[in-house]
């Protein structure tokens, strides 16, 4: 038997619920209350999230995100502005007592980061880790990842790409030199590809990747997969985090 892992899928959600229910589990966890947590989930409407040491006005133009009904919001792991529109997101929370915990931070991304390549795999994409903690096919950025250490847990989470729109995500954050932007844009496209790209429109649906980064997670980790549902008590939490925390204007601006 493997790693007893209780498995999540919250579906689509707003972004201050979907990181209110990454610290909500990682509250259970850290108290013992829940087993380690692997969750599933997207974004709905589409959002903007900033890492925790960025600065909101230097990455984002809120203007155009409210035009463009797009969501912002501020993650408690580091790393830099992401555009979360068409893909599928998860979580992966574990005690630093864990088997599978590394102290060092690259050995750690490297050990839970093959779950995505595993995941990949399955799907017929030829995948591999990027240090320090991105996921490239092709030599392109299908998946970045990011993690945070508190209450002596491992919260981790990222994206796998089902499609990319590089125009629709840079109308939304900012460039530092705007006659830099054309280039820039050339390059991100040159540099990021998608499951869309690689295995066409009918690859790229929500469920099927979904599925199959569970998977992955379950062989490359040897985890045994318990499907649950979020408890009262996470469903609770994650309420108040998202209004009291992630929702508001004062958290999402302190930087």
């Amino acid at each position: 038997m493997g790693f007893p892992f209780r498995v999540l899928k919250t579906g689509l959600a707003p972004a201050a619920w979907n990181m209110g229910m990454d610290e909500a589990i990682l509250h259970q966890v850290a108290a013992g209350a829940a087993l380690p947590t692997l969750r599933v989930y997207g974004w709905q409407p589409p959002a903007i999230s900033i890492g925790y040491f960025q600065g909101l006005d230097e990455e984002v133009d809120r203007e155009a995100c409210c035009r463009a009904g797009v969501d912002i919001v501020r993650r408690i792991t580091g790393g830099g502005a992401v555009f979360h529109h068409q893909e599928v997101t998860y979580s992966i929370v574990l005690p630093l007592s864990h088997p599978l915990a590394r102290p060092n931070i690259l050995d750690s991304y490297r050990v839970l980061c093959s779950g995505i390549v595993s995941g990949l795999a399955s799907l017929g994409i030829a995948a591999e880790f990027a240090p320090i903690n991105d996921i490239v096919a092709g030599g392109r950025k299908i998946s970045g990842n990011a993690q945070t250490r508190k209450e002596n847990c491992i919260l981790q989470h990222g994206t796998i790409l089902l499609d990319v729109d590089v125009d629709l995500m840079f109308s939304l954050l900012k460039v530092p030199q705007e006659k830099a932007r054309g280039k820039l844009i050339e390059d991100i496209k040159a540099r990021v590809t998608s499951v869309r790209q690689c295995l066409g429109k009918e690859g790229a649906d929500f469920d099927r990747v979904a599925h199959a980064i569970l998977d992955g997670f379950a062989k490359a980790l040897d985890l045994e997969l318990i499907e649950a549902a979020p408890t009262e008590s996470e469903l609770e939490m994650a309420g108040l985090l998202a209004a009291q925390k992630f929702g508001s204007p004062e958290w999402t601006a302190h930087r």
